[in-house]
């Protein structure tokens, strides 16, 4: 028993350095597939971490929820508050934003977990739906309404007038001096990614992550045996909560403005497109999953006809014309297209996702990773 213990260990360290690795080495291969851009980078970190606290609770529980991006926004608009109150240090905001979001998911979640299946679901989009108009025109004094809530030079920051920091031209998130622009904000961004991803692996391996899944396999039998999953079903939400606000706040430390937009039913909805495809209940998948959206949305939508026309400027001028107009609907301003017929593709042939792909591969090669494993 000790022995199998000990190996699982192994594989998770291997696992976990294994990814590290791959994150904070993006830089470096994302520049051959024309994603190594700062900007890009942090998009993937971001929602990829966003994905990873969205999986632990439908990943894990089954439970699906349509409100996530409430947290997401609640995250942002903390963050931007903290840097017009307190400092533009980000310490402080990360922490202010994930405390607010577990709070507010709090709230929810004792709410709509009264609830279980698609009422479940629509109670969550409700209260996401609530929220985005609530930032949108009720409470414009806080989050200023449809322009955005913007850190201003003028902005009190306290903390920092006491410490006597001087901001000079537009004011910066920074971490103790250093400014998180380019590419410092993609490996402060990165760092977060690597720890949520340790956090997730421990959910996932722990008693409680077991508890988990077996509310999702039966969770009638579960309360028949006397156990009440109630407990277990709200800490999930609150944590994965708690992931969505942490997400939100380094959208604003990267980009110091907060919008009721971040809160849309739209944005919730990418964060299930991402989980599923990637693979649910998987720890990698999600993240792949996140990825490869982003990847789209940012590639793929700045093709056009001059681009293409570039990549089959080897092929006969008749047969580079076709191949233009057959490829153009699929790019540029059709990019969803493309990511509708892979979402179509994976679902059909592949319905655990990206995940189960790489599992099928390792299978023909006489490895089979365990269930949860990546």
């Amino acid at each position: 028993m000790q022995t199998i213990v000990a190996s699982s260990r192994t594989r998770d360290t291997l696992l976990l350095a294994l990814f590290s690795a791959v994150v904070l080495t993006a830089p470096l291969w994302a520049k051959a597939i024309g994603a190594g851009y700062p900007d890009l980078l942090q998009k993937f970190a971001i929602f990829g971490l966003f994905a990873i606290g969205y999986n632990l609770l439908f990943g894990l529980t089954g439970y699906l929820s349509f409100g996530h991006a409430a947290f997401l926004g609640v995250g942002s608009y903390a963050t931007v508050w903290s840097f017009k109150l307190l400092t533009m240090n980000v310490i402080p905001a990360v922490l202010l934003a994930v405390a607010i979001s577990a709070l507010f998911a709090l709230v929810i979640g004792f709410l709509s977990l009264r609830r279980t299946g698609i009422y479940f679901s629509i109670l969550t989009l409700a209260f996401a739906q609530m929220s985005y108009n609530l930032a949108y025109s009720v409470l414009t004094p806080i989050t200023n309404g449809e322009t955005g809530l913007r850190v201003l030079r003028n902005d009190p920051r306290v903390l920092d007038a006491a410490l006597g920091v001087q901001v000079e031209g537009s004011p910066l998130a920074d971490l103790f001096g250093i400014t998180l622009t380019g590419y410092s904000g993609f490996y402060f961004c990165a760092a977060l990614l690597i720890f949520g991803f340790w956090v997730s692996l421990r959910i996932f391996r722990s008693p409680f992550g077991m508890k988990l899944v077996a509310i999702k396999s039966n969770q009638t039998r579960m309360e028949y045996t006397g156990f009440n999953p109630r407990p277990y079903l709200l800490s999930a939400f609150v944590i994965s909560g708690m992931y969505a606000g942490l997400a939100g706040s380094l959208m604003a430390i990267v980009d110091p403005l907060a919008g009721a937009e971040r809160m849309q039913w739209t944005a919730s909805g990418e964060v299930v497109l991402m989980t599923i495809l990637g693979g649910v209940g998987t720890l990698i998948g999600p993240i792949i999953g996140a990825a490869t959206i982003k990847y789209f949305e940012n590639i793929f939508s700045s093709f056009n006809d001059q681009v293409l026309q570039q990549a089959f400027d080897f092929l006969p001028g008749w047969l580079a014309d076709i191949m233009v107009t057959v490829t153009s609907p699929f790019v540029g301003d059709g990019w969803h297209l493309t990511l509708g017929v892979l979402f179509m593709v994976i679902i059909i042939f592949l319905p655990g996702g990206i995940m189960e792909g790489v599992r099928r591969i390792a299978g023909l090669f006489g490895r089979k990773p365990e269930e949860g494993q990546a």
